[in-house]
């Protein structure tokens, strides 16, 4: 194909995915009720706790607030709902370029990062709450807890988003094996920098307050991190395999004529 026909199949596949996003995110706007009500979920229950509804409140500053959280939240959910359709145009276009082990490669790491991505975010959803609920026990019994909607929309995206990101990076570490940048001994032997990393941000993470949560999350990424050098470890025990030795031709032994 001509650069020409390249950018022709470029734009189609663009707008394909354009359209696949636009009607995902017009079908996430009528579920933001049920999304706005499980992201308060803490916030109903801070409220139980210091027995007053009406101090603890999720509120918006301006006019437009509510539309504008309602607007972001459907283009998240409508991005994700809408994952399947531009991930395969973005795959049915780079494809013809890729040789068949690129392809089988692709395909793997795709398949293993998405899901650690979900499990990710699953658990930075399991930790939110903690999150809320110990914050607010540091404010005084006689104040009230009002949380900005677009602030505590930004603070739940971003925690689901980093800890996602997160639990994808041993799949990175395994993809520089492959691509031999990185032995498996070398990710290996910088496992107290990698356990130093997960606790600093677990610590970032989630508050200071909340040990359990902490020690949970670094614990889980510990984990995958010592799975990917395992991983790299057992390829490169494989290549060696595969690789035939080269043996070095020694001096040829010679007879001295007797005299």
């Amino acid at each position: 194909m001509s650069l020409g026909q390249h950018l022709v199949e470029l734009r189609r596949r663009l707008i394909i995915a354009a359209i696949a996003l636009v009607a995902s995110m017009v079908a996430s706007f009528f579920l933001t009720d049920w999304i706005i009500w499980a992201m308060t979920e803490p916030i109903r229950l801070v409220a139980e706790q210091r027995g007053d509804g009406e101090a603890v409140k999720l509120m918006y500053s301006t006019i437009t607030g509510p539309f504008d959280m309602r607007l972001r939240i459907s283009f998240s959910v409508g991005i994700i709902l809408s994952a399947p359709i531009w991930l395969w145009q973005i795959w049915a276009f780079l494809m013809p370029g890729l040789t068949r082990k690129e392809v089988r490669y692709t395909v793997g790491f795709v398949s293993a990062a998405v899901p650690l991505f979900f499990a990710g975010v699953f658990t930075g959803w399991l930790v939110m709450p903690h999150i809320v609920e110990i914050m607010a026990t540091f404010s005084p019994e006689s104040s009230a807890n009002f949380y900005e909607g677009k602030y505590y929309y930004d603070f739940v995206f971003k925690l689901l988003l980093v800890v996602g990101i997160a639990f994808v990076i041993p799949v990175f570490l395994v993809a520089l094996n492959f691509a031999g940048i990185m032995s498996g001994m070398a990710i290996l032997k910088g496992w107290r920098v990698a356990i130093l990393v997960a606790v600093i941000f677990s610590g970032l993470a989630t508050p200071a307050a909340d040990i359990v949560s902490m020690l949970m999350l670094a614990a889980i990424l510990t984990v995958l991190y010592f799975a990917a050098a395992g991983l790299s470890l057992l390829l490169d025990f494989r290549r060696s395999r595969r690789t035939p030795k080269l043996t070095v031709p020694g001096p040829t032994p010679t007879t001295d004529p007797l005299p």
